[in-house]
């Protein structure tokens, strides 16, 4: 990132970096993952275990932002008065908040660093998860407080920017695209996490704190398990990172450095096209288990719908890896395509009229439709660095002090524009649950597929074509 002859004069007298600097739970001034040398030595090794622990933390982060969507499926069960539209909405919340918050990580987080601000941001979500699991064991808990409670989950949802931007620091070019798909992709897990264990969690009286709540049938369950059960994991993720992480002294850069970004052209295309992939996957792992059971209530919530987030979280780390051999803006049209084409698969299956429709139609073209924004999310991720290289390395010599200047400014600019990006997405967790709320299914979807067919000619015109400005 810095000069040759800068980077000399941090390191001992035998040219090697100091090695005690890289240690757990220090601060690195000496990083240059560019250097092969440096790399094989050193780089790599830091950069794993940093990036090790941040995915487990990231991964609980997603389960607080998604419990909701899980949890509003069984409120009625237990006596809650709440309209389907009330718990879509409830579904929608932490997506707003999300969104909002993700926005405000992507500056804060490399501003104070990856060590200190994991540790703090996963340990400030005990607080909503230990208020949600006192909350639902009171079927007259005023809708309000549960909307409340709803938007604090939602900065779970916000560690994505801060973990993204930050590890995206640790890895050379080459490399980037299968970090940031191993972090954001396993991150994602959290969301299948959710809806695979919640079930399981709240039929559970050994991990009970606090009483039953009974269904119907007199079925005994506990939805307070949902929340408690992970407040220990928090805790103990919180400070593996404060002790085991670094942080970076090259990705703390004031505000007025990364703000430029909202005059960059290429900020707001890439926003546009990561709606429609992590917006997407997001939104549609929020609305599906309400969805499954208002469209086909004969079909188990548990069943099915945490396979489509976990096959979509997976495909991003495939994603980011095949964009890392082919070039993003190729898989990003395939990742396009292949949504489009899916829900058009969706609306097909869906019950219409006096048809019944088709569930397992309907939820393998979901499953695509997951699979095709993993790989999107992976790709696109790859793009943003590739794109702002790109633009300050252009006409400059490797090797000079303006090459190494314009390198570092555009590492500043890659990962606010992935943080915010990020943020922007996020509003797809509280967009999707949200039109389904208030408009017909089908409707909503074919508004999906008009979306999908924008962001193809918007990826091909400005990255995909030949002569494009930014191929990528």
């Amino acid at each position: 990132m810095s000069s040759t002859l800068d980077r000399a004069a941090r390191r001992p007298a035998d040219g090697g970096p100091d090695p005690a600097q890289y240690r757990p739970g220090r601060t690195v001034t000496d990083w240059d993952p560019e250097d092969p040398v440096f790399w094989r030595s050193v780089g790599r090794r830091v950069a794993t275990r940093n990036l090790w622990i941040a995915v487990p933390a990231l991964l609980v982060a997603f389960v607080v932002w998604q419990v909701w969507s899980v949890t509003a499926t069984s409120l009625t069960d237990v006596g809650f008065g709440l309209t389907t539209s009330q718990l879509f909405w409830l579904t929608a919340i932490p997506g707003l908040t999300g969104g909002t918050a993700r926005i405000l990580y992507t500056f804060l987080g490399p501003r104070i660093g990856q060590r200190r601000f994991t540790a703090l941001s996963t340990l400030v979500l005990v607080a909503p998860l230990l208020w949600l699991g006192i909350a639902i064991q009171d079927t007259s808990t005023p809708y309000a407080v549960l909307a409340v409670i709803a938007a604090l989950c939602g900065f779970g949802g916000a560690n994505f920017s801060s973990s993204l931007a930050n590890i995206g620091f640790f890895f050379p070019k080459r490399e980037k695209g299968s970090a940031t798909g191993i972090n954001g992709g396993l991150g994602n897990l959290g969301v299948s996490v959710v809806q695979l264990l919640t079930p399981v969690l709240i039929t559970s009286s050994v991990l009970a704190i606090g009483s039953a709540q009974h269904k119907a049938d007199g079925t005994p369950v506990y939805l307070q398990n949902a929340a408690f059960v992970w407040i220990p994991v928090l805790v103990l993720l919180a400070a593996v990172s404060w002790f085991g992480q670094n942080d970076l002294k090259v990705a703390s850069t004031p505000f007025h450095r990364q703000k430029v970004i909202f005059k960059r052209k290429q900020t707001w295309v890439m926003t546009w096209l990561y709606v429609g992939t992590f917006g997407s996957f997001i939104g549609f792992a929020a609305a599906l288990p309400l969805l499954i059971k208002t469209a086909f209530p004969a079909y188990s919530v548990a069943a099915y719908a945490w396979m489509g987030p976990a096959l979509g979280a997976l495909a991003r780390w495939g994603g980011g890896w095949i964009a890392d051999r082919l070039g993003g803006a190729r898989v990003t049209l395939i990742s396009f395509a292949g949504m489009a084409l899916s829900i058009v698969g969706v609306i097909a299956f869906l019950p219409s009229g006096g048809d019944g429709g088709s569930f397992y139609g309907f939820f393998a073209c979901f499953l695509a439709a997951f699979f095709f924004s993993g790989i999107g999310n992976g790709s696109t991720f790859r793009q943003i660095p590739v794109i702002f290289r790109s633009r300050h390395l252009r006409g400059l010599a490797e090797g000079t002090a303006a090459h190494d200047q314009a390198l570092k400014q555009a590492e500043t600019e890659s990962g606010a524009v992935t943080g915010f990006t990020a943020g922007v997405a996020a509003y797809g967790f509280f967009f999707i649950p949200a039109m389904f709320a208030n408009f017909a299914v089908t409707s909503a979807m074919w508004g999906f597929v008009v979306f999908y067919a924008s962001c193809l000619v918007v990826t091909w015109w400005y990255y995909a074509r030949k002569g494009a400005a930014y191929p990528s």
